[in-house]
């Protein structure tokens, strides 16, 4: 019989976080771990194959990578907006920005 491991399973909503702690067989997938946290029926929006990405301690790894005992496997969920869109949109409206993001005028 082979060891269990323990992995905790994360999945981050805006307003509340969804934590599950699962035990596999060792050798174990991310995909495995989020497949038996039971959170992909909680939420039929996650998709692991198109539109979430997953990560180990805020790291991205792929669906079959291997999980080790006590990792915390993270589902992403996609941008609303791309980042880099949003500053060159502000760049182009010549808003100048001050340190920590906001616009540097509502100091003043």
């Amino acid at each position: 019989m082979s060891a269990m491991i323990q992995v905790e399973v994360v999945y981050a909503l805006p307003q509340r976080q969804e934590v599950v702690t699962v035990k596999l067989p060792e050798g174990a997938s991310a995909r495995q771990a989020v497949e038996a946290s039971g959170l992909l029926e909680k939420y039929p929006d996650i998709e692991l194959d198109r539109r979430n990405k997953l990560g180990i301690y805020a790291k991205l790894v792929k669906a079959d990578a291997e999980v080790r005992d006590r990792d915390r496997v993270e589902i992403y969920r996609p941008l609303i907006a791309d980042p880099k869109a949003v500053r060159k949109k502000r760049a182009d409206e010549g808003k100048v920005m001050k340190k920590g993001g906001g616009s540097a005028e509502e100091e003043a």
